[in-house]
Parts: structure tokens; sequence; C-alpha cells
């Protein structure tokens, strides 16, 4: 029952629609475009590197896409688990889920005492130590889920979940507390980014003025804070440039055959006017990969090996996830 934070991204979006024509304002608030539609464009992108519409190695764009969108989910794991914000939808725990009337444990402990007094605050931070009574509040329900009992901490089931807790993970959409930063941003800039380094031109900018169009409306709508669209832009656009030396998007050994090329050219042509064929086969060779070859067997070795331990490691949790949650 926490209010929602002030949010200024907010009130100037509130704002605009006194100040921007009718027609822009109904611009800004349809839905013109959804999560599956930049999921759809990512597919569209990654079928077409099969077929040679964009330059990359093979199916390198799409692999690439998953990588780095497995890196930023992993980071915004650890950053909305680490504090816990306010939803910007104050009704959204009461609508969706049943849960304890009386905070948790640690909230009881180390939040509920300190959260309005200044004093309290200030006493706290002097002591480094929890120090006030919290009173008498009523133990969880506790069901007996076998090995995932440790679940119960988390979801605090209530009494009228019934004896198995799979009911409660199959409504899994989403919490209600904010998650910074947004996983639909970051699908769109991913995505956004994909197609700029496949593509460019007009139309990477009409991508990116989808994904602008979709953070405004994430905000509006009240899906999350601005702090969360604006943090997923930069870190999606960062983490796409960072993955950029495993998955390049051009051929390393054919841009330096073109290197190696253009230094010669001037001697190449020379030896060409004066027919000094066994010159312009010595000048050629200069030019063939010969060794690289062998050279590059070690790096495309390790990314076959990676390649097969993700997916390995992919289909281990899979197995162990329907293994241990097998009996309900």
């Amino acid at each position: 029952d926490t209010d929602p934070l002030p949010d200024t991204g907010q009130w100037l979006l509130l704002a605009l629609n006194e100040k921007l024509p009718g027609t822009i304002v109904q611009i800004l608030r349809a839905r013109i475009i959804g999560l599956h539609h930049f999921l759809m464009l990512f597919m569209m992108l990654a079928f077409s590197v099969l077929f040679d519409s964009v330059e990359a190695p093979g199916l390198g764009l799409g692999a690439r896409y998953m990588f780095t969108m497995a890196v930023g989910r992993l980071l915004r794991a650890i950053t909305f688990v680490s504090t816990i914000l306010p939803s910007a939808r104050p009704w959204c725990v009461s609508a969706r889920f049943r849960v304890p009337a009386y905070p948790h444990y640690w909230a009881q402990k180390y939040y509920v005492p300190y959260a309005s007094d200044a004093s309290a605050i200030r006493q706290i931070i002097n002591q480094d130590m929890a120090y006030a009574d919290v009173g008498n509040y009523p133990s969880d329900y506790r069901l007996d889920w076998g090995s995932m009992s440790f679940l119960i901490d988390f979801l605090r089931p209530t009494a009228s979940e019934g004896s198995s807790w799979f009911s409660l993970l199959k409504k899994a959409g989403g919490g209600c507390n904010d998650l910074i930063y947004s996983g639909h941003m970051l699908v769109a800039v991913l995505t956004a980014m994909a197609w700029t380094e496949a593509y460019g031109g007009f139309s990477s900018a009409l991508v990116w003025l989808l994904v602008m169009h979709s953070a405004q409306r994430e905000v509006r709508e009240r899906h999350h804070y601005s702090v969360d669209c604006i943090v997923a832009i930069y870190v999606g656009i960062l983490l796409w440039k960072m993955t950029g030396f495993i998955w390049p998007l051009k051929d390393a050994s054919k841009s330096k055959r073109l290197n190696k090329l253009d230094k010669i050219q001037s001697r190449l042509l020379q030896a060409a006017k004066d027919s000094d064929m066994d010159k312009v086969t010595e000048l050629l060779k200069e030019v063939e990969p010969g060794g690289q070859e062998t050279q590059n067997k070690g790096p495309i070795k390790g990314l076959w090996l990676f390649a097969c331990a993700i997916i390995f490691f992919a289909l281990t949790i899979v197995v162990l996830a329907f293994t241990l949650t097998s009996d309900g």
C-alpha cells in the first residue's frame, strides 16, 4: 500500500496533453506497436539473415540478439531484486493477488517501524541496527511444497490457495512492484539496434520512432516509471555495442584481404603493365589467407564450444525444472 513515486516524466506527458493539438495527443495515446510486434520484427531479421538479405555470418544477428537479451535480463533481475520500488499502479496487488494483509517479515522488522518517522530513520542510521519493537503479527500460513518449500517465504500463499503451489505460479505475468528497468523497452531497443545494424537508413529511423512512441506509452499508461524506460534505452544500446566483438557483422578475414589488396594495388598494376606474371602471382599470394585458416580455427572452435555449453546449460535447467516441479 505504498504510494507511487513522483515521476516527472508522467507529469510532463500530462502537461503536454493540455498544450498539444488533440490529434497529436490521440496519436501518442494510440497503441500503434506492442511487444509482440518488436519480437516479430526480430524474427524477420533473424530469418532474413538466413536468406542472405543482410550482411551477417549465418544466423549471427539472431544469436547476438538472444545473447544480449539474456545478459540484459540477468542485469535487470539483479537490479529490481536489490531494491523494492512501489508500483506505478497502486491497485495492482489487490486486483491480481491474494496476499496476507500484514507485511512480509523483513518489512515488519527492517522497514515498517522506520518508514514514516524521520527521527526513527536518523536513529537507525546512527545505530546501524534494527531496534524498534515490531509488535505481534500473525505468522505466515505455510504449505508443504516439498523441495520447493523455500518459495513460500517469497510467494506467501494464503490458506485459500490450497495445497498446490502451481496455481500460484501459473498466474505469473510480472509482479506489481516496479521492475527497473523495463523489459519491454529492452526488447524494443535491441530490435531497433539489430535493425539499424542490418539495414540502417530511413527504415531504422522509423523503427526508432516506434521505440520512442512505445516508451512514452509505457509511462503514460503507468506500466513503468520514466526512469525504467530511460535506463532500458541506454542499457540496451550499450549491451548491443559490447556484444559486437563476439558476432562481428562482416567477415574479418575478408576485410583484411581487401586492406592488403589496397596496399599492393599500385605494385600490382605496375606488374600487370610490365607483363610480369611472376610478380603478379607473388603479389597475389600475399593477399591470399594462407595460414590464416589455421589461425582462425582456435576462435571458431571456441565459439562452437561456447554455443554447445549454452545449449547444454539451458536444456539442463529445463529438465531440472520439470523434474523438481513434477509433484505439483
